[in-house]
């Protein structure tokens, strides 16, 4: 079902700069309409964010197939997702042979992602809670996913990067945001780089805004 809109996708953002095939072959495969409203089904392949409920959105495709293409993860490699959300960004890395751990913290989204993660087989791990701390018991982590903009980048997150790791993180103010690229040399520095002209949903937590 929608495989000549998913080819038509596909096509769009190797257009717009896509480069790797792995990445472009999972925003193929995975079934984004599975992951909105049954409303939004028409619209599921435009190059769009979309409302997903909760004040929440599902990425736009290039955000999350730029996003997936900067964390630059090989099969096997473990990689920390900050947000599940609609469980598409999750997906995509776990279609690429990623092992995915994705921490949420609305709770409504929590169990209904983790009930479509269950009905379509999907092996993510998940959890409830504040992703800005992280999940220690499972790092150091190849690569983490932040898919909200937050005001400053966690320490903790930095802390849970494995060597040559990096973290893709938002950071700015909640209407706009500079997407950062941090790379961890050793256990003690990083290298950055920043891409301008994004715009996520704010990341709430002990380091991220207040839920106020």
């Amino acid at each position: 079902m929608y495989e000549s809109e998913r080819l038509e996708l596909v096509k769009n953002l190797s257009k717009k700069g896509i480069t790797n095939t792995k990445v472009l072959k999972a925003m193929n495969d995975v079934e984004r309409h599975l992951f909105v409203p049954e409303i939004m089904i028409p619209h599921a392949y435009k190059d769009v964010a979309l409302p997903i409920g909760s004040e929440q959105t599902i990425s736009q495709p290039y955000t999350v197939a730029f996003m997936t293409q900067a964390l630059d993860l090989q099969p096997g490699d473990k990689a920390l997702e900050i947000g599940t959300g609609s469980g598409y960004q999750a997906a995509v890395l776990n279609k690429m042979g990623i092992k995915v751990y994705s921490i949420e913290r609305q709770t409504d989204i929590f169990f209904r992602t983790q009930d479509l993660f269950d009905k379509l087989g999907l092996r993510i791990v998940c959890r409830l809670g504040d992703g800005t701390i992280g999940w220690s018991d499972f790092a150091p982590f190849n690569g983490i996913i932040v898919t909200a903009g937050g005001p400053t980048i966690p320490v903790n997150l930095k802390k849970q990067l494995g060597i040559n790791g990096k973290l893709i993180i938002p950071v700015g103010d909640k209407k706009t945001q500079v997407l950062n690229i941090i790379t961890k040399t050793n256990e003690e520095t990083f290298t950055t780089e920043e891409i301008s002209k994004f715009a996520f949903v704010p990341l709430i937590g002990r380091e991220g805004w207040s839920q106020k």
